[in-house]
């Protein structure tokens, strides 16, 4: 299984051809993908239309749906963010720090566009689907 960060989805649903999108399309043909909650909660947050929010909204429901935010997840966050500090790294946003601690818990590769998290892959072992992400 693989996880695939907001910023691809958005770019698949909003039809940019991509090799992040396309490698997002084949994951999805061979059910290889799996939907994080806080990742479906950031999708559907940004659609304004009703109508596409509820086609969105099915149509994302059909895959796997991972809790992300669970038990102990909070104090391993808090270390990787931590880690990153230390060496001199600021991650932008909370989330990110988030999607890419259940990544590594998981040793779930993640298919990314955001350049932060490069940095969860080369400084804390983070798996990347795409290697020249």
């Amino acid at each position: 299984m693989i996880l695939v960060d907001t910023s691809v989805w958005i770019d698949y649903l909003n039809g940019f051809q991509s090799q992040h999108t396309d490698s997002l399309d084949s994951g999805i043909v061979e059910g290889t993908v799996a939907m994080g909650d806080l990742i479906f909660l950031e999708i559907l947050q940004g659609i304004r239309n009703d109508r596409e929010y509820r086609t969105t909204k099915q149509a994302l429901s059909t895959l796997d749906r991972l809790e992300m935010f669970g038990q102990g997840m909070p104090e391993k966050c808090a270390e990787n963010y931590r880690a990153l500090r230390k060496q001199g790294i600021a991650i932008r946003k909370t989330t990110d720090v988030i999607i890419a601690t259940f990544c590594i818990e998981r040793r779930m590769p993640l298919l990314f566009i955001d350049r932060d998290f490069t940095l969860f892959v080369d400084h804390l072992g983070m798996l990347s689907v795409l290697p020249e992400t």
